[in-house]
Formats: C-alpha cells, structure tokens, sequence
C-alpha cells in the first residue's frame, strides 16, 4: 500500500489537487508549489489571510539550493534538516512568484517524516504545506480533526495518529527560524523543538540572535 499512496497522492497533486498529510509534527494540506491556482485554493481552503506565507516542503537537503540562497554552512541545514524545524531563507528565482509573491523569503521545510519524504520526491517541484486546519483553529494530529475540510481536498492520507494526541506541545508544529541573514537568526515561531534548534544554531555554529 506505500507505494501506491504515493503514487495516489502524486498524482492528486500533478492535477491539481489538495492532498491532506501526515508529517512529523501536525497533520498538513499540500500542494505544487509551481502551481498557482492550486496555491490559491489552499488559501481559501484555510480561510487563510493572502499575506501568510506558506512554507515549501522538500525531500532533500540538495533541493534546497534550487530554491533558495543559502548563506549557512550545508552541515547546518543537515544537522537541522529533516527534522521538525522550518528554516527562513532568501528565495530563488526558481520559485513561482505567485507562491508568496509579497516577501523575497520562503520557509522550507523536510519533515522527519518517511511518507512525505517519499512524496516529495515523486513531485518534479517542491510542495506547498500548511497545516490542516482552518486557520486561526488548533493543529491537528488525527485526520478526523479535520473532517470538514475533507469535501475539498482530492485525497486524504492517514498516517494514524501523530504523537501524544493528549499533550498540546505535539501541536505547536515545526519551529521556525529565519537564517536569512548571515551571521544571525531569529526564532520566527517556538514551535515543537526550539531548545535543541537554538543549541544547535548558538552552540555549534556560532549564530547570534537577531534582537527583535
């Protein structure tokens, strides 16, 4: 049955679709990233304001480089990368200019996650990824926590339940950290890791604080 998911999930996306997902903090939506009318129908999937930027989700480390500058070493990106973190980057040119076209930066994302790892993979161009829910409501972690969004997504993958459905920190999602000037970086959201991201980024690498 993976492979077939994938498969299934694929070619949900390369037509079009919103494809519901497990991931390694919360449940997301996704789409192709290169698509401009599926990007505008997760914003109103979500109800979601046009100016929140919406993360891009990648299978590799090495795809990065396609989509964004990167002015931090690659052993960073991998000591973070996959994993539940989201990290803040100048974009390229290479990204659809309609996928967050008021902000000159972009959040990639490669969840610790084998399904959406795979997934990504089998898409010629990145995924957009959200998380499934309306927005302004809680994460979710089970895909009956968003039953109502079901009618309007192509397909929905369940992964079962992600975490401890019980402990509100499994639904802080990813944290997010802007890399995007050298030398610094600003937590942009705590989420789900932020003590071993900022050990990593202070410790390890030196990175000052941006102070707000």
């Amino acid at each position: 049955g993976w492979r077939e998911a994938v498969a299934a999930a694929a070619g949900a996306l390369q037509a079009g679709g919103l494809v519901a997902v497990p991931t390694d903090t919360v449940y997301g939506v996704a789409c192709l990233a290169q698509d401009s009318a599926a990007v505008r129908s997760i914003y109103s999937l979500k109800g979601r304001n046009g100016s929140k930027p919406l993360a891009i989700c990648l299978g590799d480390v090495e795809r990065l480089y396609r989509y964004c500058h990167v002015n931090v070493p690659d052993e960073l990106l991998r000591d973070l990368l996959p994993g539940p973190v989201t990290l803040v980057l100048e974009r390229s040119e290479e990204l659809n200019k309609d996928l967050n076209p008021f902000t000159s930066l972009v959040g990639v994302r490669i969840p610790d996650h084998p399904f959406m790892r795979d997934l990504a993979r089998a898409c010629s161009g990145p995924l957009a990824l959200t998380s499934a829910n309306i927005s302004s409501q809680g994460s979710t972690l089970t895909v009956l926590e968003f039953q109502d969004l079901w009618p309007q997504l192509s397909l929905v993958i369940d992964g079962g339940p992600i975490g401890d459905i019980q402990s509100p920190e499994c639904r802080l999602g990813s944290t997010v950290v802007d890399l995007s000037v050298s030398g610094k970086f600003s937590i942009i959201r705590p989420g789900c890791a932020l003590t071993p991201t900022v050990e990593i980024l202070k410790k390890k690498y030196g990175l000052e604080p941006e102070s707000s």
